[in-house]
């Protein structure tokens, strides 16, 4: 009791402005405004939506909006446009926005604000470079074209990420503290990779907005945040842990928790700079992931792939768990087994870094998998990072990193392949090579066709697998608690950057 606790009033200091909220049953403030309180795993420096991935958290926030949107279903919905046609050629699209169209300020959303937006977009962040490149025009106030230099068949896809938000760039004068953009909800105050306040957008184009606002607190620690909502601190939160789960499932008078599969995958890179053939295939003989998912009791799928296996492309296989084809590769690449257990050669143990940010329960995940090869003979330490694209991805200091990320994050597998297997890719530190999955990432980026594309698909990853670059451990259930009064927080949405709108409501 006494550690639950301490552990509580760390959890107070570590988030300004908490502990003044007081305990409460409702969320309402005491002038009776609907102020929702959320928690969330992340936070970020900036509330410029074109950088990184600040865009995903100014879409959670309510802030932010793009011109289109993914569905609970994976599909690809209309938001600021109403549609998008393409050309004979594939090669121009042609977009429409929706009538009556307006920022937070009143000013009308034009076809020359979204051009400055997805070119502006496409300057700052490395991931859709491309839009800086293409060629647009105006047709008119509601209607412009975006002429591509070879063919895009997921170009819509991708005018739904959150990072392609639509902001009133004359306008805003301090871009990373207060962008004036689209959403239901505006900025009321931020603290760089802290507390964020959003109020009521009175201008919104979509509507009455059923909440006064919103308060979001940075909160990474587990423990913290299921303390936080027992205690009234908070009225939800999302990535809700195995234990916290079975807590909250104990109060269904209290509590709401929302189950479903997902999209988010806890994976590792296997170092190909560091690690031989034979090493990384020992890892993946020996990791266990169907034990994993089974210590998390519920929160993961046990993975095969990136990408469910429901889906068209989604179908690839992996090896069994062998922990004796494992040890037998550790020996072919030289090792013996030391008296201490541990495998060495030349006289030094086989000792590899296991790198991890803690959360996604990668602080799991890591105990887990050292506990794993250590019982086949292999030695390896932890090294926790509180930003894992600022560090160990972006050094590639590591034997094993661990990463968690929406791999299909638009219903189309050429994000996970392009930022992950592709070299030069955003995540692609681990060194894996392969003309033929080059090759076949070059077709799979023009192909129109959806079952050639999963085809495609299938095939790359296969060959990723086959060559131990990757390690799919387990695809999320999207685990969501709140308080029985709160509704309209995406709770079944299966990605994780949308969180409130205007018909949120408690």
């Amino acid at each position: 009791m006494k550690k639950r606790i301490i552990a509580l009033i760390l959890a107070l200091i570590m988030v300004p402005g908490l502990a003044a909220c007081g305990s409460k049953d409702s969320g309402a403030a005491d002038d009776g405004e609907k102020i929702l309180h959320v928690a969330e795993s992340f936070a970020y420096p900036s509330l410029d939506a074109h950088k990184e991935y600040y865009g995903w958290y100014t879409s959670i926030y309510g802030i932010t909006e793009a011109l289109f949107k993914m569905g609970d279903d994976s599909s690809v919905q209309p938001c600021l446009a109403e549609k998008a046609e393409v050309s004979d050629d594939n090669l121009t699209w042609t977009v429409t926005l929706k009538d009556g169209i307006s920022f937070s300020n009143g000013n009308a959303v034009t076809a020359e604000n979204v051009i400055a937006n997805l070119k502006r977009c496409g300057e700052v962040n490395v991931r859709f470079a491309q839009f800086a490149d293409y060629e647009y025009k105006a047709v008119s106030d509601k209607e412009f074209t975006i002429t591509t230099d070879e063919i895009y068949p997921t170009l819509v896809n991708d005018l739904a990420s959150p990072e392609m938000a639509i902001m009133d760039l004359d306008a805003t004068e301090d871009i990373d503290n207060a962008p004036i953009a689209t959403g239901p909800f505006v900025i009321k105050s931020f603290v760089p990779e802290g507390t964020v306040e959003v109020s009521r957008n009175d201008n919104y184009w979509g509507g009455d907005v059923k909440l006064d606002g919103a308060v979001f607190y940075y909160m990474q620690d587990d423990e913290s945040k299921l303390m936080a909502m027992q205690n009234g601190e908070i009225d939800c939160y999302t990535s809700v842990t195995a234990a916290a789960k079975e807590i909250f499932d104990a109060s269904p008078d209290k509590y709401t928790v929302t189950d479903i599969p997902a999209t988010r995958l806890q994976f590792y890179m296997l170092n190909q700079n560091h690690l031989s053939d034979e090493l990384r295939r020992a890892i993946n003989l020996t990791v266990d992931c169907d034990a994993i998912a089974s210590y998390l009791n519920g929160t993961v799928t046990a993975a095969v792939g990136p990408f469910g296996t429901s889906t068209a492309y989604g179908k690839v296989t992996k090896p069994a768990v062998d922990t004796a084809a494992a040890k037998a590769a550790i020996e072919e690449a030289g090792y013996t087994l030391g008296s201490d257990g541990i495998y060495e050669k030349d006289g030094q143990d086989l000792n590899l870094n296991i790198c991890y940010y803690p959360a996604r329960s990668l602080d799991s995940l890591a105990l887990l998998i050292q506990e794993q090869l250590k019982a086949i003979g292999v030695g390896s330490y932890l090294t926790s990072q509180e930003d894992a694209d600022a560090t160990y991805i972006l050094s590639g200091d590591y034997d094993i990193a661990l990463y968690c990320m929406i791999a299909d994050k638009n219903g189309d597998p050429y994000y996970f392949i392009d930022t992950v297997l592709r070299p030069g890719g955003y995540w692609a530190s681990a060194g894996f090579e392969s003309d033929k999955a080059n090759e076949l990432i070059a077709k799979l980026q023009v192909e129109t066709d959806s079952a050639e594309r999963a085809r495609l698909a299938n095939e790359i990853v296969q060959l990723a697998i086959d060559d131990n670059a990757i390690g799919c451990v387990g695809l999320f259930n999207n685990i969501t608690v709140s308080t029985k009064n709160v509704s309209g927080i995406y709770e079944n949405c299966p990605f994780d950057f949308y969180r409130i709108d205007a018909d949120t409501d408690m």
